[in-house]
C-alpha cells in the first residue's frame, strides 16, 4: 500500500477521542483516521441513491417538456 504523509489540525476533543480509542484498541492514531475515511467514503457513495430516493416526487408541480420537445441535436 502506498500512503502520502499529511498535516491535519485536530479539536482538543477529536484528539482526546482518537486518543482514547487508539488505546483501547492499540492501534496508531494514523490508522483510526484511516479506517474513519474509509468509513466515510463507504457511506458516500452508498447516499447517492439515498438522496435520490428520499427527493424523488419533492416537487409534484414541476413543469418537464415531453420527449417530442427535446433537443436531440
Amino acid at each position: 500500500m502506498s500512503s502520502t504523509r499529511t498535516q491535519v489540525y485536530l479539536t482538543d476533543d477529536q484528539r482526546q477521542r482518537i486518543d482514547t480509542l487508539r488505546r483501547a484498541e492499540g492501534i496508531t492514531l494514523a490508522e483510526v483516521v484511516r479506517r474513519a475515511l474509509d468509513d466515510y467514503f463507504s457511506r458516500q457513495s452508498s447516499d447517492v441513491e439515498a438522496a435520490l430516493s428520499a427527493t424523488f416526487g419533492a416537487v409534484p408541480d414541476v413543469s418537464v417538456p415531453s420527449r417530442d420537445e427535446w433537443d436531440r441535436g
